[in-house]
């Protein structure tokens, strides 16, 4: 069996007993930082008897048939540094190939720096998406916000403390004032979220905020459509050659508009 095992992000008394169980009995763990690992585990004053291996992003590709034959014989518990396995974290191409392979996977749950962060924003929570780590170059992080431009759930990202104000003003420019929040240090001492449009969260990140940074953003709200004018589009349209139905069609695309509904007023708009 693989098993998941979420770890503290933070807060030492986040950790579940069935992780500290987990750890103390397990005779396979793989780990994101076996360093990190037995750091934690001396913290809960939990002695392993685990034969360790290490699973990073980059050996995961190389150590994923043995971790597969590991988890077939027996049991193989799997760990990152902080939070899920998996989310941002190593571990995704190992579930993979056991889904491949048969082998039952099961799960630790534990805390969440996305979710966490999602339920201190003050920003809807009904529908979410996680968009994992920003490019490190603007022109990559402009080309991320532009794709979600028009994305009407609210978003999450995750970014360095060097790089938020950096990721906060090219936020701004593409998605334009908008309501956000940037939560950092979850669950540890100095915790801490933000909360205003992206501009007063860019003008608080310009005093150089430390800690790992949480990002959300609110979603597109829906445009409201003036139809009046999109009549009078389609008219114009219709005096350069296109047929009327035609420009509605092409407006409707266009502005993900009723096609009916702008051929309709453009009749009645007609001279």
């Amino acid at each position: 069996m693989l098993i998941l095992a979420a770890t503290p992000i933070g807060n030492l008394g986040d950790a579940s007993k069935r992780l500290i169980e987990l750890l103390a009995t397990s005779s396979n763990i793989a780990a994101e930082d076996t360093r990190e690992l037995k750091k934690l585990a001396s913290k809960l004053e939990v002695k392993l008897h685990a034969r360790l291996y290490s699973l990073h992003e980059h050996n995961e590709l190389e150590r994923l048939q043995e971790l597969v034959e590991i988890a077939q014989a027996g049991d193989l518990v799997v760990v990152s540094d902080a939070g899920m396995p998996t989310v941002s974290d190593p571990g995704f191409l190992l579930v993979r190939e056991c889904v491949a392979a048969g082998v039952e996977i099961s799960v630790v749950p534990g805390p969440s720096a996305v979710l966490s962060a999602l339920a201190v924003s003050g920003l809807p929570t009904d529908r979410f998406c996680f968009e994992g780590f920003l490019p490190r170059k603007s022109g990559e992080r402009k080309a991320v916000f532009e794709a979600l431009r028009d994305e009407k759930r609210t978003m999450i990202f995750f970014e360095a403390p060097h790089r938020i104000l950096d990721s906060l003003t090219d936020a701004l420019e593409v998605l334009g004032e908008r309501q956000a929040s940037v939560s950092r240090e979850l669950t540890k001492k100095f915790e801490h979220t933000e909360r205003g449009t992206l501009l007063e969260l860019k003008i608080w990140a310009e005093g150089n905020p430390k800690g790992e940074m949480v990002l959300v953003i609110a979603g597109a709200k829906d445009k409201i459509l003036d139809y009046d004018q999109l009549g009078l589009m389609a008219l114009e349209l219709k005096n350069d050659g296109l047929g009327l139905k035609k420009a509605a069609q092409l407006l409707a695309q266009q502005h993900n508009a009723s096609s009916s509904a702008i051929y309709e007023r453009a009749l009645t708009l007609k001279p």
